[in-house]
C-alpha cells in the first residue's frame, strides 16, 4: 500500500507538471491582459511601464520558468486585477465552492440511492418507469437550463427560495460556512439541487444496476433460505454489494463536481472559485486562471487517490498491490 501511493503520488506530480505547460501556454499565449487592464488615455510610457510590472515583456518561455520556479515555492504568481496573491483568492473561495459541491454529493447519495434500491427491487414496474424517466430527464437536460427553471418555478413563481447569492454565514474553526443559519441553508438549496441533478440520476442507475445484477446471485438465494428477512438482505448484502461501483464512480465525479460548479455559480450568483474563473477569465486575470486549473487537477489526482483506497477498504478481497 505504501509503495503504492508513493507511485501515485509521483505519477501526480508528473499529471500537475504536464498540465501547468498545457494550462500556461493555452492560458498566456492568448489574449493580452494589457489590453484589458491598462486605460485607454493611457500614454505610451505609462503602458509601458504596466506591461514590465506584470511581466508581460518577457518571452513566453522565460514567463513560463518564472511562474514554475515561483509555484514550487507556493507563490502562482498575483492577481492582475485585485493585485493579490492569486492562491490566496483561490483558497478564500474554495470553501464556499465545496461546501456547495458536498451538499450537492450528499443530496445525489441520499436522494439517489433508495430510488435506486426502490427502482431495482420492483422491476418493470410503474415506480420502475417512473423513477427511471426521472433519471433520464437528469442527464439529459441542461445545467444552466435546470438552474434558470428551478429559479423560476421555486423563486419568482412560488417566493419559497432566494434566487441568488449565499446570504448570511458563520464561522466554524475559521471557516465560513452557510450551513449553520437558516438563511445561508434557504441560499444554498437550489444551487446544491441544481449541481446535484447529475449525480443525482447516476447514482439511481448505478444503484439499480447493481440490485438487478446481485439479487439473482446464488449469495442471496442463500441467505432466504437461512430465513434472513428481505429488509436484512436488501440492507445488509445487497447494499453493501453494491457501494463499492457507486463509492467508485461517485467519488471520481466529486471532482467533476467542484471542476464544473462554474455554470451553476455563476447563474446563482455564488461566492465560488467557478465564479472567481469566469470572471478572471473576462479580465484576463492569467495567473488566477492557471492557479485554479492547477488547484483543480490537484484535488482531482487527490480525490481519485482516495477513491482507491476507499476501495479496496469496502471489499477486503480488494488490495491495491505495489505492482499498480
Amino acid at each position: 500500500m505504501t509503495v503504492f501511493i508513493l507511485r501515485r503520488l509521483l505519477q501526480s506530480a508528473g499529471v500537475l507538471l504536464a498540465t501547468s505547460v498545457i494550462v500556461f501556454l493555452g492560458v498566456y499565449a492568448i489574449g493580452n491582459p494589457a489590453d484589458i487592464l491598462i486605460a485607454a488615455d493611457a500614454t505610451q510610457l505609462e503602458r509601458q511601464s504596466a506591461i514590465v510590472a506584470l511581466g508581460l515583456d518577457r518571452p513566453l518561455i522565460e514567463q513560463y520558468w518564472i511562474f514554475l520556479s515561483n509555484a514550487l515555492r507556493g507563490d502562482f504568481g498575483r492577481s492582475f486585477v485585485f493585485n493579490q496573491p492569486a492562491i490566496s483568492l483561490i483558497l478564500a473561495r474554495l470553501p464556499a465552492t465545496l461546501e456547495l459541491a458536498l451538499v450537492a454529493l450528499i443530496i445525489a447519495l441520499v436522494v439517489g440511492i433508495p430510488l435506486g434500491l426502490v427502482s431495482g427491487l420492483k422491476p418493470n414496474t410503474l415506480v420502475d418507469e417512473t423513477i427511471m424517466t426521472g433519471s433520464i430527464l437528469g442527464f439529459s437536460l441542461p445545467n444552466f437550463w435546470q438552474g434558470m427553471m428551478l429559479i423560476m418555478i421555486f423563486s419568482v413563481w412560488l417566493g419559497w427560495l432566494p434566487a441568488g447569492g449565499r446570504g448570511d454565514t458563520a464561522q466554524v474553526l475559521g471557516i465560513t460556512t452557510s450551513l449553520l443559519s437558516w438563511d445561508g441553508l434557504t441560499h444554498l438549496i437550489l444551487p446544491a439541487t441544481n449541481l446535484a441533478l447529475f449525480n443525482l440520476a447516476l447514482v439511481i442507475r448505478l444503484t439499480r444496476t447493481g440490485v438487478r445484477e446481485i439479487m439473482p446471485l446464488d449469495f442471496i438465494k442463500f441467505a432466504r433460505a437461512k430465513g434472513l428477512t428481505e429488509r436484512r438482505i436488501v440492507l445488509v448484502h445487497v447494499l453493501k454489494n453494491i457501494m463499492i461501483p457507486v463509492v467508485t464512480v461517485v467519488g471520481m465525479e466529486f471532482g467533476s463536481i467542484i471542476a464544473f460548479a462554474v455554470v451553476t455559480e455563476t447563474i446563482f450568483s455564488w461566492p465560488g472559485i467557478g465564479k472567481l474563473l469566469i470572471d478572471s477569465i473576462m479580465l484576463l486575470d492569467r495567473p488566477v486562471v492557471v492557479s485554479y486549473l492547477l488547484v483543480v487537477v490537484f484535488m482531482f489526482v487527490i480525490i481519485n487517490l482516495l477513491v482507491d483506497i476507499a476501495y479496496s477498504l469496502l471489499d477486503p478481497r480488494i488490495r491495491l498491490r505495489d505492482t499498480q
